[in-house]
């Protein structure tokens, strides 16, 4: 384990890791659970984050309310996020409630109400953010790339769910869905800041119920061919755009030299897109790179935010820089230099606080098994080389069709010959 992490497995398969940082005057602590969207069959597309908001809604001991004035009447917060494979409850309080932090994270957990009229109030509530994601085209477009790269499979999925999922899902669905994927077997507990890993086990053990091992997970799904093209028309100020391709696994060796890529191409304002796109042409005030993992693929695309008369220029000079990285075979040794200080750097500054600790453990354990040490991570990072950065762009660039998504005053016909360009 990282240096000062500890890990331990208690009864049922639950993992509980800590970091210690006696330092720090706060504790963060965090439920990962390893079910997410693409867990979920397709009747109830979306279980996951209704889920996510039902285990705040009250238990058998404590109201909404209660819970609620536990955690802010001590100065704490809490919070939650679902993703296509982990959904995570976290809090965050001073050093000295971690009891209370534990406890109530357990007690929503392991043993939420899931009343009736709970289930029927955040159905609407779901169908609001459902809303909102609609009618916001630079949330709304990620998620037309995800369909369009993964057709007809789960990762292809709203995270949110559909409006006739979320609106017909029985209650007992839900409950049926906690009772299978809510077990120890299937949770990693992380907690970080001024806390003794001992007390946590001890706090853990407590309140651990005997439920028996979660499901076995399903063998992931074949992969179609991606859509080429997939566009909403809006008429909209802007046209909103992600162009990319299936990428790494999250354990694939070379997700440290995509992660330079990725900088150097989109990262940050010294990078390639935003000095070309932005700098240079003003074709958008929004653009940038991203790179993801899954279990067994991955995701690279770029984002651009730019006004209708200006998508295919804007097209033009991504799919340029892309073209670029392929026709050079990589990148220079100057700009992989200065991508990786970048990555060492923002690391650094990015864990200073107990959260980030938490969700660093937290993550690495539940999706990797495993927690590298900071070194470790920098090492990796700091061995990546021109090589290695040739290798990504013959496995990622080189061969993959691009997907375009469009979410705009945009016409599909149009865009489909902008993209084959």
């Amino acid at each position: 384990m990282a240096s000062g992490v500890a890990l331990s497995t208690l009864d049922g398969g639950l993992r509980v890791v800590t970091e210690p940082l006696p330092e720090l005057r706060s504790v963060a602590v965090g439920f990962w659970v390893g079910t997410g969207s693409r867990d979920e069959p397709e009747p109830i597309a979306g279980a996951s984050h209704f889920l996510e908001h039902l285990l705040f809604k009250g238990t058998d001991q404590r109201s909404a309310a209660e819970i609620a004035q536990e955690v802010e009447s001590v100065g704490g917060d809490m919070n939650a996020f679902t993703t296509h494979e982990c959904t995570a409850f976290v809090m965050r309080m001073p050093h000295d409630q971690l009891e209370r932090a534990l406890t109530i994270l357990s007690d929503i957990v392991w043993t939420p109400a899931l009343e009736p009229s709970d289930v029927e109030q955040e159905r609407q509530v779901i169908l609001e953010e459902i809303r909102m994601r609609d009618d916001t085209p630079d949330d709304l477009v990620h998620d037309l790339f995800s369909v369009a790269l993964f057709p007809d499979h789960p990762l292809g999925r709203e995270v949110l769910g559909g409006h006739d999922s979320i609106g017909a899902m029985p209650r007992d669905a839900i409950a049926e869905f906690h009772a299978a994927h809510y077990r120890p077997g299937n949770v990693v507990v992380a907690a970080a800041g001024d806390l003794e890993h001992a007390d946590v086990v001890e706090l853990i053990s407590a309140a651990l119920p005997d439920t028996g091992a979660p499901p076995a997970r399903n063998g992931d799904e074949p992969l179609s061919p991606p859509r080429r093209v997939a566009v909403i028309e809006r008429p909209t100020e802007q046209a909103h755009l992600v162009v990319g391709m299936r990428g790494l696994r999250r354990d694939d060796p070379d997700r440290y030299a995509m992660n330079v890529l990725n900088q150097a191409l989109g990262g940050g304002m010294s990078s390639r897109l935003f000095q070309e796109v932005r700098e240079k042409r003003g074709l958008a005030y929004s653009v940038y790179s991203f790179a993801m993992g899954h279990r067994e693929t991955g995701v690279f695309a770029v984002y651009v935010g730019t006004a209708p008369e200006r998508v295919d220029e804007s097209l033009r000079v991504i799919n340029g820089e892309v073209d670029r990285l392929v026709s050079d075979g990589g990148l220079p040794v100057d700009e992989i230099d200065a991508a990786k200080g970048h990555l060492k750097g923002s690391l650094a500054l990015a864990l200073e606080t107990s959260s980030s600790r938490m969700h660093r453990i937290g993550r690495n354990e539940l999706l990797l098994g495993e927690v590298p040490t900071l070194d470790e991570v920098t090492a990796k990072v700091e061995a990546v080389g021109p090589d290695d950065i040739t290798r990504v762009v013959e496995r990622v660039f080189a061969p993959g069709e691009r997907v375009l998504a469009a979410v705009g005053p945009v016409d599909e016909a149009s865009l489909s010959t902008a993209a084959a360009s």
